[in-house]
């Protein structure tokens, strides 16, 4: 017998994921993006790791998450912390993890219904 809801009811879920696109709620996006536990996808005008700036970060503040999994990518590689101070000052965790990792970490939180942000950067 099963006893978990296919798709998690009220919030977003992300299905699938490759190198270059992440399917959430069977919706495809090919471009870096930021999924919260619930309400919109948004898309994070970001293409390459080294881009990185503080307003990338600071475009989170007004979505309120708990916790921010940070997809890095293929690989990963780690943000300066002063790039994400804004979210630290505001006692909002951040993790850092690969796209894959960041992808599974982010739809078990949101299943167990926590406030958690996906902020995703796919590279052409």
């Amino acid at each position: 017998m099963k006893f978990q809801l296919d798709e998690p009811q009220g919030g977003n879920s992300i299905s699938r994921h490759d190198g270059q696109s992440i399917w959430v709620n069977n919706s495809q996006h090919t471009h870096s993006l930021l999924v919260p536990w619930q309400g919109e996808v948004q898309p994070w005008p970001l293409d390459h790791f080294e881009s990185l700036a503080n307003s990338h970060f600071e475009q989170i503040l007004s979505l309120q998450p708990e916790l921010v999994i940070f997809g890095s990518g293929s690989r990963i590689r780690f943000a300066h912390p002063a790039l994400y101070q804004c979210l630290i000052q505001q006692r909002i965790g951040v993790e850092t993890m690969d796209l894959a990792a960041a992808c599974r970490t982010y739809n078990v939180l949101a299943s167990e219904g926590r406030a958690v942000l996906a902020a995703l950067l796919i590279e052409p």
